[in-house]
């Protein structure tokens, strides 16, 4: 559980890799600048840690590319406080930016093996969100709606509908829409059955999978 200057140094230099494809956003970068991401990895992995790829995990998930991270965290626009569901806990490393942020992250994980890790990793190196759930992300957290935001952290073939009915008024939904290759999408919840949708380009996803639990 070391975080070394070496590591320090490559963390530096992906945030420059990051600005040079577009990340402007100077929180999401700082956040990327300080989070430990070789801890979210294997071991044997360290030298991938720091590069601008995604990476493989326990139950056959990735660690999102850093890029992927932190387009998603940008687009989200997080002001401290911030009520955030994210689907798709994984690694924790998503999570750990989003806290970061200054968000009240609660997350949702359906790999078992995969939840019981982070579960216990994420408070180990100092990251607390306000749930971390097992359970299936289609449903949402109707529980806990409304969000200021949600973030879906894995292609899904279309948009869930609780999904959208638990965003706040003016709360925003980014999600990557598609089968093989997914559109990066984003709804705005502008009144209660008034949505605005953009669309940001193609990217890859693990797949959301539904009731697999």
């Amino acid at each position: 559980m070391k975080d070394t200057f070496k590591h320090q140094g490559m963390r530096q230099k992906l945030v420059e890799t990051l600005i040079k494809k577009g990340i402007k956003n100077n929180s999401v970068l700082k956040a990327i600048g300080k989070i430990p991401r070789h801890l979210f990895m294997d071991s044997g992995f360290i030298d991938h840690a720091y590069q601008d790829k995604a990476f493989p995990i326990a139950a056959d998930q990735t660690i999102s590319q850093p890029y992927t991270v932190a387009f998603q965290s940008e687009l989200l626009q997080i002001k401290t406080g911030d009520k955030i569901l994210e689907i798709g806990t994984g690694s924790g490393y998503q999570c750990a930016v989003l806290i970061e942020l200054g968000a009240k992250v609660y997350s949702i994980e359906r790999q078992q093996e995969l939840f019981k890790k982070t579960f216990k990793f994420l408070p180990k190196i100092g990251y607390r969100a306000k749930k971390l759930i097992f359970g299936d992300g289609y449903k949402g957290l109707p529980d806990e709606a409304p969000f200021d935001s949600i973030i879906v952290t894995a292609g899904a073939p279309f948009v869930p509908n609780p999904l959208l009915s638990q965003l706040a008024i003016g709360g925003r939904l980014v999600i990557p829409v598609g089968e093989d290759v997914q559109v990066m999408t984003m709804f705005i919840r502008k009144g209660p059955k008034d949505f605005e949708k953009h669309e940001f380009g193609k990217f890859r996803f693990v797949p959301l999978l539904e009731d697999k639990n």
